[in-house]
This record gives structure tokens, sequence and C-alpha cells, in this order.
């Protein structure tokens, strides 16, 4: 993972300061892309402890198409309830818990006609679906496109999606991945960013009957908040150590993976460092 090391480094040595929507303010930089080759391994960063259980939830929750944080709060993954609070989402009219046409709905119903009440008919796009069709029957498509970012909701939400697109590539029985994040919370958002769309790769080749190829990350604003200035250092004081491996339980339905399914072995990472998320 000395691609994500490296970043950590530019910013610290390059990055603009600007002040942000959370009030904290950052260090940034404009445009920067990692290649990581999943054949070499499964990119769970070593540097430090990253809590994959939390990855692996609400990646199946992001499947799923749900938007109810309470379906990851009964699995004990707190990661999305500052966004959740009755105070947050009281700002559209939606009770609390109910994040909205964030990342699931985007992906399993894209374009869906809004009701009354905030939620959403069953008749929009499943993108997700579609990808997983036409890998099966045009590999070679330049259509393997998902996208997270829907202009005309994108203010009905906490939280509007970071990670806004990504496309897959087949060549030589191997798929890759690419992913445009429009945000990059560097030292808290990445780790997680990295990990998760590395497993939606291993998860999507398999029920496809491909291999893994490159898992790429592409950035718009990648920064570091002021207040991790002191953890990335750290970070990269610590040497990285080998990388763990992913086994899946075979599953020819994309959307019948369980966590149980799914098992990272070998992860050997640093201690967990500490920081605060801004919302």
């Amino acid at each position: 993972m000395r691609q994500y090391l490296d970043l950590l480094e530019r910013i610290l040595t390059t990055g603009a300061q600007r002040h942000d929507r959370t009030g904290t303010g950052t260090l940034s930089v404009f445009g920067h892309q990692m290649r990581m080759d999943l054949r070499e391994g499964f990119p769970a960063l070593t540097t430090k402890k990253v809590h994959l259980r939390s990855i692996t939830y609400e990646l199946l929750w992001f499947l799923s198409g749900n938007t109810e944080v309470g379906w990851l709060q009964d699995r004990k993954v707190r990661i999305w309830n500052e966004w959740a609070t009755a105070e947050q989402t009281a700002r559209f009219g939606r009770q609390e818990g109910d994040l909205g046409p964030v990342y699931g709905h985007q992906w399993r119903n894209f374009g869906a006609t809004a009701r009354p009440d905030g939620t959403f008919e069953a008749d929009g796009v499943d993108q997700m679906e579609q990808l997983v069709h036409t890998i099966r029957t045009n590999p070679g498509s330049r259509r393997l496109i998902v996208t997270g970012w829907n202009p005309a909701e994108a203010e009905q939400v906490a939280l509007p999606p970071c990670h806004t697109l990504f496309q897959f590539y087949v060549q030589d029985g191997a798929l890759s991945c690419q992913l445009y994040q429009r945000s990059a919370d560097v030292f808290l958002g990445v780790p997680f960013n990295i990990a998760s769309y590395a497993l939606l790769t291993h998860m999507v080749a398999q029920v496809c009957g491909l291999q893994v190829g490159e898992f790429v990350h592409t950035f718009g604003d990648a920064h570091l908040y002021l207040d991790h200035l002191d953890q990335a250092r750290l970070q990269l004081s610590r040497a990285p150590r080998p990388l763990p491996r992913l086994e899946l339980r075979p599953r020819d339905d994309l959307f019948a993976f369980e966590y149980e399914d799914i098992a990272v072995l070998d992860y050997d990472p640093h201690p967990h460092i500490k920081a605060r998320v801004s919302v």
C-alpha cells in the first residue's frame, strides 16, 4: 500500500490549505490516481488497522439498496450515525435514521419516482443488476458504469455521494475497476473506500466467472483534515506489512452474499489510530 502513503506524503508536502463545509479546514490536492494489482493481495491498509467488519457490512448494505441506518446499527456498525441523527434527517423531511437517496438507492433504484412522503417507487434503474448482466453477456462493453451522483437528488441528503462513479473493464478473463471519487477524506475515509471497492470487484468477478485485475482509484479533491495531520505523519513513520488475502464462499448471485461468505485472512496491521470525523 505504498501508493496510499505516497498520497499522504503528497498532501502533507504540497497540499493547499482550504476552508471546507465542516468548518475544520483541510490540506488538499486536486487530481490523483492510485493503481493496485488485486492479484498481489487484498488492499487492506496495514499501517493502521481498518475495521473490516464495518466495511463488509456497509458494502452489503449498499448492494441491498437499503438506505435506513438501522440495518447497520443492528449489526453494530456505526459509521453512518452522524449523518442519520434527527437533526440531520429533519432537514429533508425524513425520520431519524432515514438517510434518503444515498448509495444503495442510486445503485439499485436510480431515477425512481419520488413519493410525497420522501420515499421512492421501485421504478428506477437497477444499475448493479444491469452491470452484472452486461459483464456476462458483453464483457467488452465500454458502458460497464455505475453512477452514484444524481444531480436532481444530491441536495436531498446530508452527505451526497463522495465516491461518485465506477467503471469495470474486462480483459483476458480478468475484471478491473476504476473509481472516481469527487471528495476524499484521505485519513479516515479512503482506507474504507479502497477495501470496499476491492471487495466489490472480487464479488462481481466471482459471480461473472472472472479473475480479478486492477483497482484504479482516481480522486478529485483529496484532503487531510487539519486535525488529522499528526495521525498521517504517524502512519508515514510505520513500515507497510504484507497484504492479507481474501476468500469468498462461491456464489453466483451478487445480491446473495452474506457477511459469513467473506473472509479476510492473515491481516496483521499496525494498531488503529484514532481520529475525529468531521460532519
